[in-house]
């Protein structure tokens, strides 16, 4: 059954695609070769629709499921090198609280490696060359920072390793498995790399990043004598660099000018880096070892879109290749270096691939004071890119930035007669520093003056009706569409906010615990809690709820650590005490974001039900959603 509300030619859409393909479970995911190469795991569904780790022998059909999650599903695993154990993350409705646990792909015996109640469980390094050994941070028995234990994958038992001093927040393993390397924040906002000469030794400072750059740590070389790192430093745009720790010289192995270092393919045993990406309007690979060279020319040939090498085995002969397009599930292959062939193992989603999928076209507009935005815009399949009601979906982080690829999200909305534009507004990373420094203390300001330029845009354009654009997204996502119905009310016809923050100062005053050391780089990028009280609250939603004028729907996740369930209900408290038009959605088994399908589709069934009442577009009836936990507060 189809639902329209609008005056447009509906007829010339494709069929409506139910909610259930886009929003449900994947059918396979995530495949990973065995380190012996015997093995390829992967994650799917069991009979009751909870995504579990499965495990077949490679070329062989003998596929069998080894976990019993009982109710979240499982979303992130990796492989040990003992040939027997794979491990997965597992946290309680959303905490975050993650605990590492093993299964044994004989024996399907689970055993929590991190049994520690309130306690999270960062994995940091596994070595092939330590197959018995786990190295993990836990915040225990400080909740404020992590230390490094290391993990016997026999017995289970759990030893103090490493302490952190308290700023450290990533930590880098040599060849002997030692912790040798560290990031830690600074009280300016910036990050000290630290090393050690070995594990008795102090810790030494090799260089320090400014609150005006980034940098983190790689991996050592083979002999340990190098350290990759990747920075910001002397350039506007990170850079991958070989730091010398005998000579302190650092060489430049990779740069673009404008674009940031993305990813970093590294030999799994000799440690060598192969290739190294920029993301500019696609991922874009830059070869570093010859040896590959072959390899990558022939995957690049293999099917359209942007490939990703996922896994391979020790021995380096078999890869696992991802290929991502903007119109089609994610599709998994095998490649043989040997032969130099591939073999498709599957698809994510074989639903999606008969379905008349929208593509996503890169896009740029310049802003008010002369920056350009880069950003994707997605029209509706069949029908002309003129006067559409249209979706601004603005991304969470904000120091992340969009990508090309299919996105459900966009798919959904497109599908069901919206524009979508995603727009890498300024303080978005992969752009070089100066654009993610053009974002400080810009949050509600010009960082928001970027999204209106962008509204402006599509209108120039003639793709939006300007009456009929809403305001989306989840974390600072959801603050944009809070702060796009308070401080612009006149622009947006509805907004979506996802577990946003709604009051900068509570946001401050509740993040977790272990995120302590960032505090520093929050005060610089956002505002300082301790000085400038008054400043946030400029920039904070709550506190201009009387200037709303338009529908707003809020979903949020009653265990969210980072976006507290406080941080909506008071906007909703404070919307109803002055009668603006406010519907809430709380979801008891959830934290920053919607992991449960079941909460999935229930969420957007109520979001395009919304969306359909305020800007038009074509929407699927709600119908009987079971087995999710939301509730219209």
């Amino acid at each position: 059954m189809v639902t329209t509300t609008v005056s447009q030619p509906q007829t010339q859409l494709p069929p409506l695609i139910p909610r259930e393909i886009l929003f449900g479970n994947p059918e396979r995911a995530r495949p990973q070769l065995s380190p012996d190469g015997k093995y390829l795991a992967y994650i799917a569904p069991d009979e009751k629709n909870i995504l579990q780790v499965w495990v077949r022998t490679v070329g062989q059909q003998d596929d069998r499921q080894l976990t019993q999650d009982k109710k979240r599903g499982i979303r992130m695993y990796f492989w040990t090198f003992d040939g027997e154990q794979l491990i997965y993350l597992q946290d309680a409705d959303g905490d975050e609280n993650w605990h590492c646990y093993a299964v044994n792909i004989n024996t399907n015996i689970v055993r929590d490696l991190t049994p520690f109640q309130g306690v999270q469980a960062q994995p940091l390094a596994l070595d092939h060359n330590f197959p018995h050994e786990f190295l993990v941070g836990l915040n225990l028995p400080d909740l404020s920072k992590h230390d490094v234990y290391r993990v016997n994958l026999k017995n289970g038992a759990v030893e103090f390793d490493t302490e952190n001093p308290g700023n450290i927040v990533s930590w880098t393993v040599n060849t002997q498995f030692q912790v040798q390397a560290a990031i830690a924040a600074t009280a300016d906002g910036g990050y000290d790399l630290l090393y050690r000469e070995s594990p008795q030794a102090a810790w030494e400072n090799l260089r320090h990043w400014s609150s005006e750059d980034e940098g983190y740590a790689v991996s050592f070389s083979a002999d340990d004598k190098t350290l990759y790192i990747v920075g910001s430093h002397d350039a506007n745009a990170q850079r991958l660099l070989a730091l010398d720790l005998a000579t302190r010289q650092e060489t430049v192995i990779a740069e673009d000018p404008e674009y940031d270092v993305d990813s970093v393919i590294v030999h799994p045993t000799d440690r060598v880096l192969q290739a190294v990406s920029f993301y500019r309007d696609k991922q874009e690979w830059q070869i570093l070892d010859r040896s590959i060279a072959d390899d990558l020319e022939v995957i690049a040939q293999v099917r359209p879109g942007e490939y990703n090498i996922t896994s391979r085995d020790l021995a380096d002969r078999t890869w696992l290749v991802a290929y991502i397009t903007d119109n089609g599930p994610v599709y998994y292959y095998t490649y043989d270096r040997t032969t130099k062939s591939s073999t498709l193992l599957f698809s994510n989603q074989p639903k999606l691939e008969e379905l008349q999928l929208a593509t996503m076209q890169p896009v740029s507009y310049p802003t008010r004071d002369g920056l350009t935005i880069h950003g994707y815009l997605t029209t509706p399949v069949g029908i002309a890119a003129k006067n559409l009601p249209t979706i601004l979906l603005v991304h969470g982080g904000p120091w992340v930035r969009d990508t090309w690829g299919y996105d459900p999200e966009v798919q959904w909305l497109a599908n069901r007669g919206y524009a979508v534009l995603q727009v890498n507004f300024r303080g978005s990373t992969g752009y070089g520093k100066a654009f993610l420094n053009a974002g400080n203390r810009e949050w509600g300001a010009k960082m928001h003056d970027d999204l209106i330029d962008a509204v402006n845009w599509l209108v120039e354009q003639g793709i939006s009706d300007p009456q009929k654009v809403a305001i989306m997204g989840g974390s600072y996502g959801g603050y944009a569409a809070l702060a796009g119905l308070t401080f612009t009310p006149e622009v947006f016809a509805a907004g979506v906010d996802i577990v946003g923050p709604s009051n900068l100062i509570t946001l401050m005053q509740s993040i977790p615990p272990y995120w302590e050391p960032m505090k520093a780089m929050f005060a610089h990028r956002l505002g300082n809690l301790e000085t400038e009280p008054e400043f946030l609250k400029s920039r904070s939603p709550l506190f201009y709820c009387d200037r709303i004028q338009k529908p707003l729907l809020i979903g949020q996740g009653a265990n969210d650590p980072r976006v507290k369930q406080a941080e909506s209900e008071q906007i909703v408290a404070a919307m109803r005490q002055s009668n603006r038009p406010v519907e809430y959605l709380l979801y008891a088994d959830e934290g920053h974001g919607f992991a449960r399908p079941e909460n999935r589709l229930h969420f957007y069934a109520k979001a395009e039900e919304f969306l359909a009442k305020y800007l038009g577009g074509r929407f699927e009836p709600v119908g009987d959603l079971v087995g999710h936990s939301g509730v219209e507060k």
